[in-house]
């Protein structure tokens, strides 16, 4: 008896349900609808980083590429100084080492987001 009422009462949720969900969904696509058009007919506007001409994109990356280049030459010259020479100047080598690591890791940023979709 118990298993009768509980089926019964199974096969009304599923009729139920079903009419529920037939009623919803006619709305919903054309709202859906709607909203994909809005975003669709929008005029995409270029970002400052994209409006920036080529020329000035290389002369910075040159311009960040130059002090890198220095930064680690002197971060050479100073373990050198330090591992060959005995020379006390570890905290030199490591601030120079850390100055060449910002700019390195800024400089393949500025690279990747301004050269890499080509």
């Amino acid at each position: 008896m118990l298993s009768r009422c509980l089926q019964l009462v199974m096969l009304a949720l599923l009729v139920f349900s079903a009419s529920w969900t037939l009623a919803e969904d006619a709305p919903a696509e054309s709202a859906g609808i709607e909203v994909m058009s809005a975003f669709t007919s929008a005029e995409v506007k270029e970002g400052e980083a994209v409006a920036i001409s080529d020329k000035t994109k290389y002369l910075v990356m040159f311009l960040m590429g130059v002090p890198l280049l220095l930064l680690l030459l002197a971060t050479v010259v100073l373990g050198v100084a330090m591992g060959v020479y005995g020379r006390p100047v570890f905290v030199a080598h490591m601030v120079c080492a850390g100055l060449s690591m910002t700019l390195a890791t800024a400089h393949a940023v500025v690279g990747l987001v301004w050269f890499y979709p080509f």
